[in-house]
């Protein structure tokens, strides 16, 4: 359960270093699109080399973003970042269920050849970004092996169809964006696995942030992609549950098990059914992992090694 993830181009030593101690349940490391192409060996080289220096860290979980399948240095990239067992490979651009079972497999290749644990490595996918893209959603229903996570991108799949400009209004009936992130979270719910949240670009803007965070979260986003460190902190913190809704849905669940757990139960004047205990469940359960990432200490300036 990871609140935060820190795109962190990987062809820097600097930004890489920093983002240890960003507070961050995970880092991303970009091979892509935030590395010129002529930078492309450097942060594959980069890369490796922390990831091989890190070996094991709890928090934060390092994954890494290769190139797209079709991209002729997406295997290249897998044959040197496997080497350092990262926690999991964002796969860009992902069409579907096809789409991760065939990363799925070239990344087994690599757990066998590197003495790693069989189906260790998890998949955070890029979905939704392109038209076939969100056409391909319902395709990750059921249980996917490795999936861990869909990523929403914003205006990205909008663009693929000549959209002119994005909007985030929620009665505009006519932005397509608006329905690859909803797709994206259904998706994610038939997948059983996290739904994350879309960059916010500007990263001076500290309230926009905060208010889109807090919308995504009340939407069923469990997560969100950060760009710059400065902006961990409030994406962590819209996406930790209030304490005070994790106390009342406690008091639900104690409820309904005094009661012999009923399909219906009215609680202070309310009815509330199953379906409010299952989310009730949920919350709890959520609460509970993000207090175990937060007992895991990053580590600290002196000590980057977190030994």
């Amino acid at each position: 359960m990871m609140r935060s993830y820190l795109l962190v181009p990987a062809d820097s030593e600097r930004k890489l270093a920093g983002a240890l101690t960003s507070g961050a349940d995970a880092l991303i490391l970009d091979l892509t699109d935030s590395v010129a192409p002529r930078d492309k060996g450097k942060a594959r080289k980069l890369a490796t080399d922390f990831l091989r220096k890190h070996v094991g860290l709890m928090r934060p979980r390092l994954f890494v973003r290769i190139n797209t399948l079709a991209s002729p240095l997406s295997e290249g990239d897998l044959d040197h970042v496997m080497t350092g067992a990262p926690t999991g490979i964002v796969l860009s651009a992902a069409a579907g269920k096809d789409d991760v079972m065939l990363l799925g497999a070239r990344i087994a290749v690599r757990e066998a050849l590197h003495g790693l644990p069989d189906g260790g490595t998890r998949i955070l996918a890029i979905a939704g970004d392109r038209p076939d893209s969100v056409l391909a959603l319902g395709s990750y229903a059921g249980d996917v092996a490795r999936l861990c996570g869909l990523v929403w991108c914003g205006d990205r799949s909008a663009a693929g169809i000549g959209r002119q400009r994005e909007s985030d209004e929620d009665d505009d009936w006519g932005n397509p964006a608006a329905l690859a992130r909803n797709l994206c979270l259904f998706a994610a719910g038939a997948a059983h696995v996290d739904a994350i949240d879309r960059p916010y670009q500007d990263f001076a803007d500290s309230e926009g942030l905060a208010a889109e965070a807090a919308k995504a979260a009340d939407a069923g986003f469990a997560g969100k992609i950060a760009i710059h460190p400065s902006q961990v902190a409030a994406i962590n913190a819209a996406f930790t549950p209030d304490p005070d809704a994790v106390a009342l849905a406690e008091a639900l669940i104690a409820a309904f098990r005094e009661a012999g757990n009923p399909g219906l139960l009215a609680i202070e004047g309310h009815a509330c059914d199953q379906s409010d205990l299952r989310r009730a469940e949920r919350l709890v359960a959520r609460a509970a992992q993000i207090t175990q990432i937060r007992k895991i200490v990053s580590p600290s300036p002196s000590d980057p090694s977190g030994e």
